[in-house]
């Protein structure tokens, strides 16, 4: 059924040329002022179109997820056009929730979001900003959304098991970020698009960022963002910068036990793309972007406030809620209240399946004294952590 849109591949710039106009023609929006967006993603797309395992599935979400960045992109400098008084609004003392994945960053940024006072941007808001005016059109986009990951969950039902999605909750900023290392845990190894990156300045990503939560935030009632996307560890010196005054909450867990569920959710993922996994690959990307992750994060924090930085050890957060989660609030600067604590039971909650999420480490051509070697003195910190 695909297989008449798989052609573009051959030629990925010019179906991304082509995919431009058609938004252009359709949203009446020019592009004119975004032209370097819409290179880095006519980049982006050219690397996978270079994935020799590339399905025609994985080519054609590529290129709709281009798309409906780029709709997005181009909804927000409306919004701006319109009201220009958006760029007024203060996004103050945000919290970015970071971390390996699999370290209960979800949790941790779930606990944060629900608070009255707080807010995480819904996954929808991230996939069409917009202000509140346009809620009627937006509901229909959402209603799309949702028929979206249900049909993703179809294909590939572990989703459901690793990470559930929920179009009307909170989700990961990547869902509004145009680049950064998601692309590699999505759809494949991408060696030329992840050279491209690791010399790439992100500012103009984060800067995006924040002109959304300030659309996200015209016309309601301001409250603290929460945030949450384990790569913003790569990027917390960037952050500061557009944020100084963000704190940071860095959950932490032992990464021999990270690994394989990390391996495992890329295997769900690549598998709806690639034609044939290769599993000693997923293993080998797998590990350099986390070990990556770390080293960034921990060079950032040594130039960082230490009260910008709140430590969050994964087993004491996961064993201990109700004790733990008040000493999180707090040393965030945030108030807990007694609908905090009574709200406590249904934040952590977790949907049931009867499916389990397996994992192993041999399976990805990984050892627990590789994993451990790679990561060096952080293995044995974030054990230090978790006991103290």
């Amino acid at each position: 059924m695909l297989r008449p849109s798989f052609k573009g591949r051959k030629r990925p710039l010019e179906t991304w040329q082509r995919t431009v106009a058609a938004v252009e023609k359709s949203t009446g929006w020019s592009t004119a002022g975004d032209e370097e967006f819409v290179a880095e993603m006519g980049f982006h797309l050219q690397c996978l179109a270079e994935e020799p395992l590339m399905t025609p599935l994985g080519w054609q979400s590529g290129v709709e997820d281009a798309k409906a960045r780029l709709e997005n992109r181009l909804r927000i400098r409306q919004r701006l056009v319109e009201h220009p008084e958006i760029a007024d609004e203060k996004i103050v003392d945000p919290v970015f929730v970071v971390g390996l994945p699999r370290t209960a960053t979800t949790l941790a940024h779930k606990i944060l979001a629900v608070s009255d006072a707080h807010r995480g941007p819904l996954m929808w808001e991230m996939m069409r900003t917009d202000v509140p005016a346009y809620r009627a059109e937006a509901e229909r986009s959402i209603r799309s959304l949702e028929a979206g990951t249900r049909m993703m969950v179809k294909f590939a039902p572990s989703w459901e098991v690793i990470h559930p999605m929920r179009v009307r909750s909170p989700e990961e900023s990547m869902l509004i970020l145009p680049q950064g290392r998601f692309h590699l845990f999505l759809r494949g190894a991408l060696p030329q698009y992840r050279k491209w990156l690791d010399e790439r300045d992100c500012t103009a990503d984060y800067l995006y960022l924040k002109r959304a939560l300030q659309v996200l935030q015209f016309q309601r009632e301001p409250k603290r963002w929460m945030l949450k996307y384990p790569a913003h560890l790569n990027e917390m010196d960037v952050i500061r910068k557009v944020f100084p005054d963000a704190t940071f909450v860095w959950t932490h867990r032992d990464p021999t036990t990270v690994m394989g569920s990390v391996c495992s959710l890329m295997e769900t993922s690549w598998s709806m793309y690639q034609r044939r996994i290769d599993f000693e690959a997923i293993g080998r990307v797998a590990l350099s972007l986390l070990v990556e992750s770390v080293e960034k994060g921990r060079a950032a924090r040594l130039k960082l406030p230490i009260e910008a930085i709140v430590d969050v050890p994964y087993h004491r957060l996961s064993s201990d809620p109700v004790n733990e989660v008040p000493k999180l609030y707090k040393s965030i600067g945030a108030e807990w209240t007694d609908k905090d604590a009574g709200n406590l039971e249904s934040v952590l909650a977790r949907p049931q399946s009867d499916r389990r999420h397996e994992y192993s480490l041999s399976r990805y051509g990984l050892s627990i004294q590789g994993v451990e070697d790679a990561f060096g003195d952080y293995t044995r910190l974030c054990g230090t952590l978790n006991t103290r």
